[in-house]
């Protein structure tokens, strides 16, 4: 499913027009990127938990040449999927 398929699911299930089912779906996106950048968690019971989880430098390879190079440590969004969610799809 992309984006305007869940809009369209969205836009039917609560008889909202696409368009503010959109402008609503945009603004929730924005605001799980805005609490993340903060460095907060977004945790919705049942369905899952979003945040921000450190990677450790490392030290790879190329594949093509199989020489190593320094991968920097950074920070990276992870989604951590709630009870409820786990079960529906189990």
């Amino acid at each position: 499913m992309n984006k305007n398929e869940l809009i369209e699911e969205l836009s039917d299930k609560t008889g909202f027009t696409k368009s503010d089912t959109q402008k609503f779906l945009n603004a929730y996106i924005e605001a799980i990127q805005k609490a993340l950048r903060k460095g907060n968690e977004v945790q919705l019971v049942g369905f899952g938990t979003f945040k921000i989880t450190k990677r450790k430098a490392r030290v790879g390879r190329n594949p093509q040449t199989g020489k190593e190079l320094k991968i920097p440590a950074k920070k990276v969004p992870s989604f951590r999927p709630g009870k409820a969610l786990k079960d529906s799809v189990a």
